[in-house]
């Protein structure tokens, strides 16, 4: 397995990381066994980091996790590292109340993520979305005690900023930023980016088939169900979703010139993006890790990328990545 570094203060994980929100939440219906079987898949293949929220199906994910790490070999279970967002509050329904990150909610919030995880410690813990209320400052700085104690090795951040990416570093070392990144979401090119690299800050890059609409598996006729976050999401919408799908037409041509699928193709281009970028895919099944792990073999050249940013050039694509409410809640897009 590949490997690269989570910014200069960071760990060294596997050159892809799996995100394991699809497993218990926001996707649709998810098996358990196939899902635990995919993370004990991920790791005997080289995989260490392991992408969470502690709001993906209220905890569900974390246990999933947890009892994944329980059944998994001892040489596996000794190399996975976790990462964890934390901050959504949720309502029995569902529904979500905002983001809290007062020190006392973030201490509160780790208590809790321990137990459901079965760790002594949580390698990279984040804010899953910048407190509008809390200084960022504070939300850091409560993180950095929780460093201090032996309960979390490293301190990222979700979807912030440059000014907060800035503010937040001034403050404790920071590993990660973690933003979707894909070849149809690059808003993170600009300050964000410049911002990161100045300050020796990784990237965890999520979203990187845009939640399987540049996986080359997804269809227009495809009916989702009411509780597949896709269902309200822009870019999944009438002629959004027609203009996108013939974005990964145009994908599929390049892809079947090299021999590789569309998936492959898209994550190995976020690869491309530097060394500093991990990118995390969301399978959530074991067909889904092995077409995503064979990214790692597929090279782009010089006439590769340019034939790529022909067919999906910057902000081809239609529709917000969020629906409005959500996309209010984006420090980084502000």
């Amino acid at each position: 397995m590949q490997t690269r570094s989570l910014g200069t203060t960071g760990p060294q994980v596997s050159a892809l990381g799996l995100g394991c929100m699809g497993m218990s939440a926001l996707y649709g219906d998810a098996d358990r066994a196939e899902s635990i079987a995919t993370i004990h898949a991920a790791l005997e293949a080289g995989v260490t980091l392991l992408d969470t929220g502690d709001f993906y199906g209220m905890g569900h994910n974390e246990m999933l996790i947890g009892e994944a790490l329980r059944s998994a070999s001892s040489a596996s279970r000794e190399r996975a590292l976790t990462s964890v967002k934390f901050g959504a509050l949720r309502d029995p329904d569902g529904g979500w109340s905002g983001y809290d990150g007062r020190p006392a909610a973030v201490k509160n919030f780790a208590a809790y993520s321990l137990q459901r995880l079965g760790v002594d410690h949580i390698d990279v813990y984040r804010l899953a979305r910048v407190d509008p209320v809390i200084p960022i400052e504070e939300t850091v700085g409560a993180v950095a005690e929780l460093v201090e104690a032996g309960h979390v090795r490293h301190i990222g951040l979700s979807e912030a900023g440059a000014d907060s990416v800035r503010r937040a570093a001034a403050t404790a070392p920071i590993s990660d930023l973690q933003i979707e990144y894909s070849l149809i979401s690059r808003g993170v090119e600009g300050e964000i980016l410049a911002a990161t690299r100045e300050l020796g800050i990784g990237i965890t890059a999520y979203g990187v088939l845009s939640r399987g609409l540049i996986s080359g598996h997804f269809t227009a006729d495809r009916r989702l169900a009411a509780n597949d976050f896709r269902a309200m999401s822009p870019r999944f919408q009438g002629d959004n979703l027609r203009h996108n799908l013939a974005l990964v037409d145009a994908l599929r041509k390049i892809a079947e010139q090299k021999g590789v699928s569309v998936a492959q193709i898209a994550i190995a281009w976020v690869l491309s993006r530097g060394e500093d970028i991990v990118p995390l895919v969301g399978a959530r099944t074991g067909e889904r890790l092995a077409e995503a792990l064979g990214a790692l073999d597929v090279t782009l050249d010089e006439t590769d990328l340019a034939a790529i940013e022909e067919a999906v050039p910057v902000g081809a694509a239609a529709g917000d990545r969020y629906p409005a409410a959500q996309m209010a809640h984006l420090d980084s897009e502000r």
